[in-house]
């Protein structure tokens, strides 16, 4: 993808520390709450998945976050059903006040089912809702073995297109696929990218993974990661090295 395609996507002055989403996927809120002290001053935002869902004490955390800290909450439920269902659940998520939220797109979510969840946001106007394109734990040997007969790449692009069709903000998607994305969405369209691996460092059960210079280079606007920084003896370290990666790329495009 030529630089001046990214750099329009990711501004001039794009901040590496707002763009790092840290994965709380841990046990227990109480441990959460550990980790979010431990990056106090270098990481304001903090994604939730389905490891915390049912944890005792859940939404007074995700209170203190928005409100008590003035952090932002990436809330990754993957949600995934009939068009009523499904503007439940996110009516749900914009009345708690949080910034970013999934839709699984691996599964029957049309475009239609789209444009209701956009609609669904109601008065949550700050909520972006994003469409999970493959999971970056699978690759194309997988795809095949559950019938799909498109390569990953153009599964990943056209679910793409049909989010950004649809109103959404983005699609979660692995670096391996940012550049595709961006030259086939708006300007403007959102990647959020995991599978996210320094140099050196396990790749655990991600199959398509890129370093952090890597995917920003390749188009991604925010990077998630749990791992490398939350199992990490020095997380504040980690997240620093991380985050300096990243705006080396981000400069690299202007």
């Amino acid at each position: 993808m030529p630089q001046s395609a990214a750099a329009a996507v990711v501004g001039h002055s794009a901040n590496a520390a707002e763009r790092l989403i840290v994965a709380l996927d841990v046990e227990s809120v109480t441990k959460a709450r550990e980790i979010v002290d431990q990056l106090e001053g270098t990481v304001s935002f903090f994604k939730i998945g389905i490891a915390l869902q049912w944890e005792e004490g859940l939404r007074s955390f995700i209170d203190d976050l928005l409100n008590g800290r003035g952090c932002q909450v990436f809330l990754d439920y993957k949600y995934g059903d009939i068009g009523s269902a499904l503007r439940r659940g996110i009516a749900g998520a914009a009345n708690l006040g949080v910034n970013f939220l999934t839709i699984q797109g691996a599964g029957d979510v049309g475009e239609k089912d789209l444009r209701l969840a956009i609609a669904a946001r109601d008065k949550g106007e700050r909520l972006k809702i994003f469409l999970v394109t493959v999971l970056t734990s699978l690759d194309q040997h997988d795809l095949n073995e559950i019938g799909v007969h498109e390569t990953l790449l153009d599964r990943v692009v056209r679910r793409a297109k049909i989010a950004d069709r649809a109103g959404l903000h983005g699609v979660i998607a692995s670096g391996q696929e940012a550049a595709g994305i961006r030259a086939a969405t708006s300007p403007g369209f959102l990647i959020i990218t995991p599978g996210i691996r320094p140099l050196g460092t396990s790749h655990d059960d991600h199959k398509r993974v890129a370093t952090p210079y890597q995917a920003i280079k390749n188009g991604a606007d925010y990077l998630v990661i749990g791992r490398p920084i939350i199992e990490n003896a020095s997380r504040q370290e980690a997240a620093k090295a991380i985050i300096s990666e990243m705006q080396e790329a981000f400069d690299s495009l202007c």
